[in-house]
């Protein structure tokens, strides 16, 4: 009695603490910030097509510059932060594209949007290498997914909150206001991260249980980090990317041309485009965390890595479909909730995928596997972009880009199984 007396910490079941969890509020916050500062664009476009006059052909060329340097900054931005590591490639990341996104208020024609939305695609392509480098770091692996899709469900946040701030800032204080107030958040964001993040066995607020959780089901990573071209050569990396590639465009349509839509469709005008926007991204939202912990939910229940998985996909495969009707429903919100659904659908996919990188790729080589495939996203989009721009310039209908939003996600996994059957023969 005395004995425990004297040393009361006995008395307590030892637990690990909850740093962890922290560190994915940063990335989340990061991931939410990412999204405000590229749609803004989407917001402002009616109002900067307007007033600038471009075409659909140059606003498409504009989303277009976006893909095209995000595509070549994540092959860059994935060695680079293997190289440095998190810290470091973190803050060059968002230092750049905050300094990019506020350099879109001296913009004053398509030309100069197209360049500032280069330089914003280079700086932004660090923060989903970066994030799922910490996730791989600081959560063992039955972990991984629900922390993915909460940091992830960061960029239906952000596009929760530019429909919220933009055109309030916009038609109080002018258009560039609002690019330079939301470029700004991000110069916030990097107090917190250079205060907070260190490695987990470096981390003061990180007690020996956590550390141990943390590297419960790691595998030992003796080997040498692998080379770009011995990743390529593995099935495993191809079937990431060809889902990535399939789907993004799918993502960074809604991401661009939703408010066109809505405004093009149904005669929303920026000062109404709030909660319709608001609306389908919260609905994205739980689509983010829900893919997330389903399929930790299913690894939790004794499934495999390959069951849990791809039955997840399959979900958010099966609920994206409904997304073919949108184009012929003649009344807003029934629209909006099938759009939502299909978004919620893309996230729960996205986390999945992600996490997928964390089974297949060892730590070290994170960096440049979520590089790899975030490349061979942003290239598909770059190339939805384009096609979108000509395709509503000479239509004016959106019908066949929901029909193909409807289809890829099922193309993409059977692709995907096609070339790795067994995700627990293959996994790190």
């Amino acid at each position: 009695m005395n004995t425990l007396a004297e040393n009361p910490q006995e008395l307590i079941i030892n637990k690990p603490s909850v740093m962890r969890w922290w560190i994915c509020a940063l990335l989340f916050f990061a991931t939410t910030i990412n999204y405000i500062d590229r749609q803004v664009l989407a917001i402002l476009a009616p109002q900067l097509q307007t007033e600038i006059g471009w075409s659909e052909v140059e606003y498409g060329y504009i989303v277009t510059a976006f893909q095209f340097s995000y595509a070549i900054g994540l092959l860059l931005a994935g060695k680079l932060i293997d190289y440095l590591g998190t810290k470091k490639g973190y803050i060059i990341s968002i230092f750049i594209w905050s300094l990019a996104a506020v350099g879109h208020a001296f913009a004053g024609s398509a030309a100069g949007f197209g360049v500032a939305r280069l330089a914003l695609g280079m700086g932004e392509s660090g923060n989903f290498p970066a994030a799922i480098k910490v996730i791989s770091e600081w959560f063992p692996r039955k972990e991984r997914a629900l922390a993915t899709g909460i940091f992830n469900s960061g960029s239906n946040i952000g596009a929760i909150v530019a429909p919220l701030v933009v055109p309030f800032i916009a038609i109080h204080y002018g258009w560039r206001w609002a690019f330079i107030i939301t470029g700004m958040l991000g110069f916030v964001w990097l107090l917190f991260w250079i205060k907070a993040f260190k490695a987990p066995e470096k981390h003061p607020d990180v007690n020996h249980e956590e550390l141990a959780l943390i590297n419960s089901d790691q595998v030992a990573e003796d080997a040498p980090s692998a080379t770009m071209l011995e990743i390529l050569k593995t099935r495993k990396a191809w079937a990431l990317a060809a889902g990535k590639f399939l789907t993004d465009p799918i993502w960074w349509f809604f991401l661009y041309w939703l408010p066109k839509f809505l405004n093009q469709t149904y005669h929303i005008n920026i000062d109404k485009m709030g909660l319709p926007l608001i609306t389908a991204y919260l609905i994205a939202d739980a689509g983010s965390i829900g893919g997330g912990w389903i399929s930790s939910k299913f690894l939790k229940m004794g499934w495999s890595v390959n069951a849990a998985r791809k039955t997840t996909l399959l979900i958010c495969a099966l609920m994206v479909m409904p997304i073919y009707f949108v184009s012929g429903i003649g009344t807003l919100w029934p629209a909006v909730l099938l759009i939502g659904l299909g978004m919620a659908a893309h996230t729960g996919w996205s986390a999945n995928m992600y996490t997928l990188a964390t089974d297949f790729f060892p730590r070290k080589d994170t960096g440049k596997i979520v590089g790899f495939i975030g490349m061979a996203g942003a290239v598909g989009g770059m190339l939805m972009a384009t096609a979108t721009g000509h395709l509503l310039e000479a239509t004016g209908s959106f019908k066949s880009i929901f029909i193909v939003a409807a289809s890829m996600y099922s193309l993409a996994l059977v692709i995907i199984h096609l070339l790795v059957p067994n995700i627990d023969s293959v996994k790190s």
